[in-house]
Order: C-alpha cells, then sequence, then structure tokens
C-alpha cells in the first residue's frame, strides 16, 4: 500500500517513525504539521487541507497521528464514496490506539488497523457491524479476492441479511476454496444471493449481488495525442470481439513515457481501474516471445509496448496479442483468480 502519515507534535513525529518501522512492506511517507521538534521529520509546506486533497488522490490511506477530530475536519470536504475513498487511519500521538475511520472494507482500513495494532502495540478500534459480529463481510472478500461488486446498494443488504440470519444463497462459476462461511448457504436460486461470475449480467437469484473476477489486464499504446475516445471505442471493441465484459479488467498498462497521455489515463478511469506504467528496462525484462516492431523500438527502445506491459501487469495468458488501429495497439492478457473464504 502507498500510505502516508502526518504528526501534530513531538510525540506523534516519534510515533510516525515508529509507523514506518513497523510497516517495511507498504510504500510508507511521513510528515508533520508542528512548530516543535519534529525529530528529522518531513514539514508539510502549505495548508494540511491542501495536502489532505493530495493524499486522497494519490494514496491507498492516510494516517493521521493527533486528535481524531483533526482528521475528521481534513478528510470530510474529499469524501466520495466507498469503493473510490482511501482507506482512513486516526491514531493518537502516543501510539496507544488505532481507529479505523473510513474505507473499512474495499479500502482496507481494517485490516490495517488491524496491522499498525498488532506491530505497534496499539488497541485496533473498528466499528463496522459484521467485524464486530465475527460474520461475512462481502465487501471485503471481494476486495481480497479481486472480484468487483456489481451494486453497493445490494452489497449493504447482503451485510444486512447476514447479521439478521436472513437467507443469502451463494453460488459460483469459479472453484471456491475453504468452508462456506455463516450467513451464506449454497443454492442455485432463491430470493437473494451472491453469485460469482465472468458475466455481470448473471442473475440466478431474485435479488442478484454479482461479484466479477477482475482477470484480465489490458496493455495499451498509442500515438501521441490520441483522441480519448478513439481510444476508448478501440478497446470496447477488442473486449467486445473477445466475449469479455468490461467489468473483468483489472488493469491498463503501458511504458512511462505514456504516463501523462491522456486517451491511456481516461481509458482506465472509464473502466475504473489504476493505470500502471513501466521502464524500458522493466519491460525489456519480461520474458517471452513478442510481436515486435523496429519502428516502436525505435521510438520507445521497447520492441512491443502493448504485449510486454500486459504480461509486466501481470497477465499470464495471452487471449488478444498486439492489435493496432489508427496509431493505436492494444494486447489482452488473462490472469487466474482463485477466490477462498478465509
Amino acid at each position: 500500500m502507498r500510505i502516508s502519515a502526518v504528526a501534530f507534535s513531538t510525540n506523534g513525529c516519534a510515533t510516525a517513525l515508529r509507523l514506518r518501522d513497523a510497516l517495511r512492506e507498504d510504500d510508507v511517507s511521513i510528515f508533520c504539521k508542528t512548530s516543535s521538534d519534529t525529530l528529522g521529520v518531513d514539514r508539510i509546506e502549505g495548508s494540511l487541507s491542501e495536502w489532505t486533497g493530495r493524499a486522497f488522490a494519490e494514496c491507498d490511506a492516510i494516517v493521521f497521528i493527533g486528535a481524531v477530530g483533526i482528521a475528521v475536519r481534513h478528510i470530510a470536504p474529499f469524501i466520495k464514496c466507498k469503493t473510490e475513498d482511501p482507506a482512513v487511519v486516526a491514531m493518537d500521538e502516543h501510539g496507544r490506539w488505532a481507529i479505523a475511520l473510513l474505507s473499512g472494507h474495499i479500502g482496507g482500513c481494517n485490516e490495517l488497523t488491524a496491522r499498525i495494532a498488532e506491530r505497534m502495540g496499539s488497541e485496533p478500534i473498528v466499528t463496522t457491524a459484521t467485524d464486530l459480529n465475527g460474520r461475512f463481510a462481502v465487501d471485503t472478500f471481494a476486495r481480497a479476492n479481486g472480484l468487483r461488486i456489481s451494486d453497493m446498494k445490494v452489497a449493504k443488504d447482503v451485510s444486512a441479511r447476514v447479521l439478521d440470519g436472513r437467507f443469502v444463497g451463494f453460488s459460483s462459476e469459479l472453484p471456491v476454496e475453504g468452508g462456506l462461511p455463516a450467513g451464506l448457504t449454497a443454492a442455485e436460486s432463491g430470493e437473494f444471493g451472491v453469485r460469482i461470475s465472468r458475466d455481470p449480467s448473471s442473475r440466478p437469484f431474485g435479488t442478484t449481488l454479482n461479484l466479477t473476477p477482475m482477470d484480465i489486464v489490458l496493455g495499451v499504446g498509442c500515438r501521441r495525442g490520441t483522441d480519448p475516445s478513439a481510444m476508448d471505442a478501440f478497446v470496447r471493441r477488442i473486449l467486445a470481439e473477445d466475449g469479455i465484459a468490461p467489468e473483468r479488467v483489472a488493469a491498463v498498462a503501458s511504458i512511462d513515457i505514456k504516463r501523462d497521455e491522456e486517451a491511456i489515463l481516461s481509458l482506465s478511469e472509464g473502466l475504473g481501474v489504476p493505470s500502471v506504467f513501466y521502464t524500458a528496462a522493466e519491460l525489456n525484462a519480461v520474458p517471452g516471445e513478442f510481436t515486435a516492431s523496429e519502428f516502436v523500438a525505435g521510438v520507445t527502445s521497447v520492441d512491443c509496448v502493448c504485449e510486454r506491459s500486459a504480461a509486466r501487469a501481470g497477465g499470464a495468458d495471452f487471449i488478444r496479442r498486439k492489435t493496432a488501429e489508427s496509431g493505436m495497439t492494444a494486447a489482452v492478457c488473462s490472469k487466474p483468480i482463485s477466490p477462498r473464504f478465509p
């Protein structure tokens, strides 16, 4: 996770330094907003509101080390919805408490809070009902297994029915490891249920929450200044030709010299997935045989951007090799998804 933490006192700075050490597997940046001794922690230049806005846009998680009220006031203007907001954790300056404030399930805040508490000896404060009652949380399950939720309102209803002990059927097109959790009943029909399917329109239950495996990686390239609408239409036509629902796309990948290319950024935004970019050296290091182009190699130092990008971003098997049209290229890869109940 990419995590930004901010402290508001010298004690808070000491806790921020401990936090960074505790989460070494994550990309943790620490800052402070104080006139006291910072213990070497970088001070925030500009307002805390501006910093919070940038962190919301750029980070997977934010940790406020200070009064909870500071966190609440500063995140309020930037909250959008649980599918987009980063995880937000609040800690006191001594690190005695770790409080999950925002995006508990989909954003991973509850899991992050638990990790912080375990490693720093803090007391975790988690208030989501399914966690408090030890019941199945469909949004946590979806996030952990690379599944796209079709309808957040229905997902909320799943939690309510599980907590109330009402019927929630479960069926899956994919093999699912682990035992069925309490609150779900194996079924192929019924008034309400959860379905894992590559077809987002699958509706075996009267009310169905469809969880779509995000098992597709797109590798793309394009001429500088390509019309975003043309790129979107090109990619969606390719997906349709291959019988792939756009909901299955997990990421859009390309070379880093296209990091600011509006057509690629707009494509990923429209598909609701991250765009990832790799250096020429990273792409050239990808093993395998690719559809080489001397022209592309002369421009980018990589013989095939789209195929190598798709493979580098986790694609295991090509569904479609390089396809080119009007200065745009795309390749489609699948990656394994193996849902598992904890």
